[in-house]
């Protein structure tokens, strides 16, 4: 069995990235990341603490913009409208869920779509489906692209594979589908209203756990040689664990991805390299 861990994907993504960043400042252009922050949770400033070390590390820059909790929706699209215009800055990352007050499907539409690197509007997510696996003129979500680059890194090719994505959200779920498809593959998106979830899984060669809920794959959705993958990150007694029974899964993988260690270690350097393509066409 294969562990797939992310730290070797992420380094050599971030590598690549280096070389891209260097002969970009030749030019004096310093790929640049905005972070949009409102408010205070623990999980974004972890987030943003490992995004930031690994933009510094590479040479590349942060930029951050943090509203209170309680800002105006007006306030937020005028930080947005800023950054928008600022050539320095090509890359918007925004965490979200926004606060309840504010209308999120309005701010994700005002992001421009040259520095919506990490797929928020529906511009990108349509221009993701129309691509039909040629160039597309969009940024995928990091999280799903983070899935692909390990797929590829380890060499598991999904060309006729039938693949279940466990979980349906514009985040990961649906993007990602349409990303395996584009790469040949024969795809099941299942969730709460799926029937017969547990044999759609079983009859699977990959499974894709994005649901967000501890352990919602378990034994009874595994077959033999099956490679699982588990984009979950949740907290259980104070301890992370995936989407998946991870200690069920290595009984029954061919290749398996940790929590944590795996899927969620590959997003901070997708994030970079996003930034830099960008900033690159910009």
């Amino acid at each position: 069995m294969t562990e797939m861990r992310g730290a070797p994907v992420a380094t050599a993504i971030t590598d690549v990235c280096k070389e891209k960043i260097a002969k970009l400042k030749e030019k004096g252009i310093v790929p640049t990341l905005a972070i949009v922050r409102v408010g205070n949770k623990g999980a974004d400033e972890a987030y943003e603490k490992g995004a930031e070390k690994r933009f510094f590390s590479a040479g590349a820059d942060v930029k951050k913009y943090i509203l209170p909790e309680d800002a105006s929706q007006e306030d937020l699209e005028k930080t947005i409208k800023s950054i928008n215009d600022d050539n320095g800055i090509h890359g918007i990352l925004l965490f979200r869920p926004l606060p309840k007050h504010m209308d999120e499907d309005r701010i994700k539409q005002l992001i421009s779509m040259k520095k919506d690197i990490d797929g928020m509007s529906y511009a990108g997510l349509g221009s993701l489906i129309a691509s039909k696996g040629g160039k597309n003129q969009s940024y995928a979500p990091c999280t799903p692209t983070a899935v692909i680059e390990m797929l590829d890194y380890y060499g598991i090719d999904v060309t006729g594979k039938k693949i279940a994505v466990v979980g349906r959200s514009s985040v990961v779920g649906l993007p990602l589908a349409v990303m395996l498809i584009n790469k040949n593959a024969t795809v099941t998106v299942c969730h709460t209203k799926t029937k017969n979830m547990q044999e759609e899984c079983r009859n699977a060669d990959i499974i894709i756990a994005a649901a967000g809920k501890a352990n919602v794959v378990g034994e009874e959705h595994f077959s033999e040689g099956q490679v699982l993958i588990d984009v979950g990150i949740n907290f259980v007694d104070g301890k992370m664990c995936g989407d998946m029974d991870y200690q069920a899964a290595i009984k029954y993988a061919s290749a398996v991805t940790p929590v944590p260690g795996g899927v969620g270690a590959v997003t901070t350097s997708v994030l970079l390299k996003h930034t830099v393509n960008s900033a690159e066409n910009i």
